[in-house]
């Protein structure tokens, strides 16, 4: 069993999203109560190609275990040839295959959730990497519960996962068809977990330590995997786990605390270099802070200066700004011209 089940733990993993789960995010993460990490996805060829900017992806802190790298690709040998590379250079605690990704660049490339319609081509691509890995690390995977509606096969795509030797699953209640629309299926996670003897981890839908406890009460799943609520609300993990403590919905995060992760967030994101200088990075910030500001009150009047940011000092200006408004005004109107 992987260490972070043992001994009754329930762990809370901070799902692996493009352009969003990088190195700092995670950190901020880990800070604020995630247990388990997942990389962003990274492509097998990239890696076997040695590009640099493929294996950016992959770059962790210590500070961050347990951390898992994830692949994708459609060729099992390869994906083991690209893992036992990873484990070279960064020896994370784990290897995860990504056999659930509904992007259609992906799914072209018969990665991520394309996988789902082909059972012999995904029992195949699982045996292969973990046998290519052998012992050095364990393997997991990630999943959804079909491609549509019309083929939902979570129960059947575990299956083959644990007889493939993988070690846990995170399945998002969802198919590929509906990407991120209605509503997450926790009776099919559920249905998963109780068909398995390997972990399960469910994922979707989950924005409260209220919805963990339930999901934890009510399902057999072995941990939680939280993604698009903590791209607005990172604090939700140390909510959570007060939640499961306590039986306490913690107030959330006061206005001068968000804006000073943010300030934190861009400053370290700036220093990593990963997308290169100031303005650049900023400018590809703009979507993580537009999730930020849904969280803050005027949060649409924010968005429209956040779209145009691209200095820290205009940063720390808007927060200044915002924050005097609020202390003085007690509650920011819609129609607050913060420009």
């Amino acid at each position: 069993m992987l260490p972070w089940f043992k001994n009754g733990n329930f762990p809370l993993y901070l799902a692996p999203m493009a352009g969003v789960t990088d190195r700092v995010f995670r950190s901020i993460c880990k800070k604020l109560g995630a247990d388990v990490m997942v990389t962003e996805f990274v492509s097998s060829e990239g890696i076997i190609r040695r590009d640099d900017r493929t294996r950016k992806y992959t770059e962790f802190d210590d500070e961050q275990r347990p951390v898992g790298v994830q692949l994708f690709g459609a060729d099992g040998k390869k994906m083991a040839e690209a893992a036992k590379k990873i484990i070279d250079w960064k020896e994370p605690d784990f290897i995860d295959i990504n056999f659930g990704c509904p992007v259609n660049k992906v799914v072209a490339k018969n990665g991520g959730s394309a996988l789902l319609r082909d059972c012999p081509v995904l029992a195949k691509v699982a045996s292969e990497v973990v046998q290519g890995v052998g012992s050095q690390v364990p393997v997991t995977g990630k999943i959804r519960i079909g491609w549509d509606f019309e083929s939902i096969n979570a129960v059947e795509v575990s299956t083959i996962l644990e007889d493939s030797g993988m070690e846990a699953v995170s399945i998002h209640g969802r198919t590929r068809s509906q990407s991120y629309g209605g509503e997450a299926d926790w009776n099919i996670i559920d249905e998963c977990a109780r068909s398995v003897s390997i972990p399960i981890i469910g994922n979707g839908d989950i924005t409260s330590g209220k919805d963990v406890e339930e999901k934890k009460e009510k399902t057999a799943v072995s941990g939680i995997m939280i993604g698009r609520a903590a791209m607005q609300n990172p604090w939700i993990f140390r909510d959570a786990k007060h939640y499961l403590k306590t039986g306490e919905q913690l107030e959330p995060a006061i206005l001068e605390d968000r804006w000073k992760l943010i300030n934190e967030h861009c400053q370290q994101a700036i220093e990593w270099g990963r997308y290169g200088n100031e303005k650049q990075t900023l400018m590809a910030m703009r979507s993580r802070l537009m999730a930020y500001s849904k969280g803050l009150p005027s949060g649409k009047r924010l968005r429209q200066r956040i779209c145009k940011i691209v200095s820290m000092e205009e940063i720390k200006q808007l927060a200044e700004e915002h924050m005097n408004y609020h202390n003085e005004n007690k509650s920011i109107p819609e129609t607050l011209n913060v420009a």
